[in-house]
């Protein structure tokens, strides 16, 4: 006979989780419909009947330690058959949304990110950080006004001068990916702790997973959410696409300039700023651009749309896909007011653009953005030891 267990519910965790997305938590009563129905739920110890359990018990330790959390793609099949309207989809995506804050570093920027009360803060910090840069790097015309103020022409960068942005991208992202990777190795240490068998090696199951990432096989087994699969792929693709032309620019235009500038004459860029098209990497960018818009604007307009089946909800998820949508509208405004030639309007609109991506790229590791590797990490984990449907 089993001995007793003591149950200490963490009822902070409890009530954060409500407050995130899970407010229908408490509605279960275990009758297992939704791991029937979960196409992706392994046949031994399925979830997330069980998630809904720990989670109504305030059990965050156990929960924090399960990779299972994480191998629910949110199709929202459970919610959609179950009897009780419980929504084990949304209370999975609060807990996902908990396990931000509860592994970030420093863990006052996780609090922040998932408080709507810090957005305004938040948004004016690099606000505060770029009006220095201009102040500080734009150029001067001979009265010591702004240039860029009384000029017809359009030129980003003698308005927010490509150096001053550069040098806030690298070191930025060094130091933020430095606290970020202090957060992931925490929460594979927690999956770590449980223990597990190994039925593939580490190597293989870092392959598998990310062939699962980029096809998006997954998602295309969701019965009452499949149309996400769509959405969800192009934003994908389209942040990947606009990362690869800000590495292609750096690598091919400004790294020779700055190597130019120490002294090294033979360094020169293989291109020059603006690219207009046809050339491949404004092709590119372009198509990156709207792959964004039309990705970020599917996921939106389905939530607005069709909230109950499409799920999560809370404020964590819609912070994400709203600043991606704009990042993408920014960038492609951006370009396109540069055609106009009315430069406060490019201006404008550039700045616009560079704050999405230091909000998106700064708080990345507190926001739903690190979503893709706290995904990633719990799916090799729960890969090795055979939890995943092949």
């Amino acid at each position: 006979m089993a001995g007793a267990r003591l149950v200490e519910p963490d009822m902070d965790f409890i009530r954060e989780v409500k407050s995130a997305g899970g407010g229908t938590l408490k509605k279960c009563y275990q009758c297992a419909t939704c791991s029937i129905v979960c196409n992706l739920s392994p046949d031994e110890k399925p979830f997330p009947r069980k998630e809904m359990l720990m989670a109504s018990w305030g059990r965050s330790d156990e929960l924090m330690t399960d990779p299972d959390v994480w191998l629910c793609h949110q199709c929202n099949d459970c919610s959609t058959y179950c009897p009780r309207n419980a929504r084990p989809g949304d209370v999975l995506a609060a807990v996902r949304s908990f396990t931000y804050k509860r592994f970030s570093f420093p863990s006052f920027m996780g609090k922040a990110l998932a408080s709507p009360k810090a957005l305004p803060l938040l948004i004016l910090v690099p606000i505060i950080i770029m009006t220095a840069c201009i102040w500080l790097t734009a150029p001067r015309a001979d009265g010591g006004g702004f240039l860029f103020m009384e000029t017809n022409v359009v030129d980003f960068n003698i308005f927010l001068p490509h150096s001053s942005v550069d040098a806030l991208f690298v070191f930025g992202n060094i130091m933020i990916f430095i606290f970020a990777a202090v957060g992931f190795v925490r929460f594979w240490r927690s999956l770590q702790s449980k223990g597990s068998g190994v039925k593939i090696t580490f190597a293989r199951a870092v392959i598998l997973t990310l062939g699962e990432v980029f096809s998006h096989t997954k998602f295309r087994e969701c019965g009452a959410n499949h149309p996400r699969a769509i959405g969800h792929m192009m934003l994908f693709f389209g942040f990947i696409g606009a990362m690869v032309t800000t590495a292609l620019v750096l690598v091919f235009i400004f790294i020779p300039h700055y190597l130019e500038l120490l002294g090294l004459e033979s360094a020169h860029p293989f291109f020059e700023l603006p690219l207009n098209l046809p050339h491949p990497v404004k092709i590119l960018g372009v198509l990156s651009g709207l792959a964004l818009l039309v990705g970020g604007g599917l996921l939106l307009y389905r939530r607005w749309t069709n909230k109950d089946q499409v799920g999560a909800n809370g404020y964590v998820d819609h912070l994400f896909l709203y600043v991606m949508f704009f990042t993408g509208l920014t960038g492609m405004t951006s370009w396109l007011t540069r055609l106009t030639g009315i430069p406060m309007l490019a201006y404008a609109n550039y700045f616009l653009h560079i704050l999405c991506v230091y909000f998106l790229l700064w708080y990345m590791p507190y926001s739903k953005f690190a979503h893709m590797f706290y995904r990633g990490l719990a799916i090799v984990h729960a890969r090795c030891a055979g939890r995943v449907k092949e």
